[in-house]
């Protein structure tokens, strides 16, 4: 086969021509595995495009020597020999030619970038290291590149709406902020803390005239981040999430009624032990429950247990405050159940009803706009994926960047 023709087969290197050709098989020079090496030469009389400016030049500075690593051809490593050209640009001075395939200073050609941050998606770093006998930094490197120019800054014209949540990110109680699109769930903003100075730097990109138009923020019962969006976007509405509520419902309540409850009957042993071992069983949807032998305890623990059983009855109909769509019933409901709550003589649902009635505004504002954190919970669960899969992340930026790669929106 002619030169010329297994350039073209190889999917061209533009601007030059083959020079020597050579194979290593494994076992030479201490290596395991195939190796193929071809020199690349500069084409000659040819107008090159100066890598600083973009002008054409047709004079040359000097030209060096540097192996690239492309794909690998017919199962060996393919190394290319470039003759890297420097051109006398007249308005940069010596600056690297620009090539289609290849960045000024990358040791592997665009291709080999692409398509080892394809397979980026799928395995984790180590693994396609491994695959494409490259070091892990150097794979790292090229997946962040790639996802940095192929995102970009989020697009945040039009947004009127947003969820915001936090995860975990470490052990010891660390965390990050993400903020989604509820309608496309697209992923707007990954960063690092749960502060109100954490969050700050999404609404300086989101910027004064987008933060008025912005409309309803979905978040849970986390002063910092309703202080922040206040401050920032006096126009938009804040929710507080049904999901939030009702675990700090079971947190506050249900398990503080549970130990008051257990302790209380500290010379009944085996009542004291069958409220202690409970604790997962009360915080359980009664809907969730299908095994039958734990129905029934269930049904005789509240049976037998009249705190237990009034702030369990209370739990589930403070989650029907969700469920009205006129704020005029959902505030009739509100006053029933709080003077429910407050007439109860159970100290710590007596607290949490006060405490909750502070944030009224922002739960009855669900009627007029439906929105819920629970859309994150999916988010939360791949995130966690990805998390295991590269058995974690010492680079937030890069974290981050995958995080807004698996959720780039639904287009709706």
């Amino acid at each position: 086969m002619a030169k010329d023709n297994l350039i073209e087969v190889a999917g061209g290197w533009e601007g030059y021509v083959l020079g020597t050709v050579g194979r290593s098989p494994a076992g030479e020079n201490n290596r395991d595995h195939d190796q193929v090496d071809i020199e690349l030469l500069p084409l000659a009389d040819r107008v090159r495009i100066c890598s600083g400016c973009g002008r054409g030049s047709d004079s040359i500075h000097d030209v060096e020597e540097r192996w690239v690593r492309d794909l690998p051809v017919f199962g060996a490593d393919c190394w290319l020999l470039v003759h890297r050209v420097r051109v006398a640009c007249r308005h940069c001075g010596p600056k690297l030619e620009k090539l289609s395939w290849l960045d000024p200073y990358a040791r592997v050609t665009l291709r080999l970038a692409e398509s080892v941050a394809r397979l980026c998606r799928v395995l984790p770093v180590k693994h396609v290291a491994e695959e494409y006998r490259l070091d892990w930094k150097t794979v790292k490197a090229i997946d962040k590149d790639y996802l940095t120019r192929t995102l970009g800054p989020p697009d945040l014209e039009g947004v009127e709406q947003i969820v915001m949540d936090e995860f975990a990110i470490q052990k010891g109680h660390r965390y990050a902020t993400v903020v989604l699109e509820p309608h496309t769930r697209r992923v707007l903003w990954v960063g690092r803390g749960r502060g109100r100075e954490d969050v700050r730097p999404f609404f300086e990109l989101l910027g004064p005239t987008r933060c008025a138009a912005l409309k309803a923020v979905a978040m849970d019962m986390n002063g910092a981040y309703e202080l922040e969006v206040r401050s920032r976007c006096p126009a938009a509405q804040v929710v507080f999430d049904l999901f939030h509520v009702v675990v700090k419902y079971g947190r506050e309540v249900i398990d503080r009624v549970r130990v008051d409850e257990a302790n209380r009957l500290r010379q009944d042993k085996p009542a004291r032990q069958l409220i202690k071992g409970a604790r997962w069983l009360l915080l359980r949807n009664a809907d969730n429950i299908q095994n039958h032998d734990d129905r029934v305890r269930l049904k005789e623990l509240l049976d037998a247990n009249r705190h237990l059983l009034s702030v369990y009855v209370m739990k589930d109909d403070l989650k029907a405050l969700w469920d009205y769509q006129v704020p005029g019933h959902a505030m009739n409901f509100w006053k029933s159940w709080y003077a429910r709550a407050t007439h109860s003589r159970i100290a710590p649902l007596i607290a949490f009803a006060k405490k909750l009635r502070g944030y009224l505004p922002g739960i009855i504002a669900h009627c007029r706009w439906p929105l819920h954190t629970s859309v994150l919970e999916g988010v939360n669960n791949k995130i966690k994926v990805i998390k295991r899969m590269a058995f974690g992340f010492r680079d937030d930026d890069y974290f981050f960047l995958k995080i807004r790669a698996a959720f780039p929106g639904n287009g709706t």
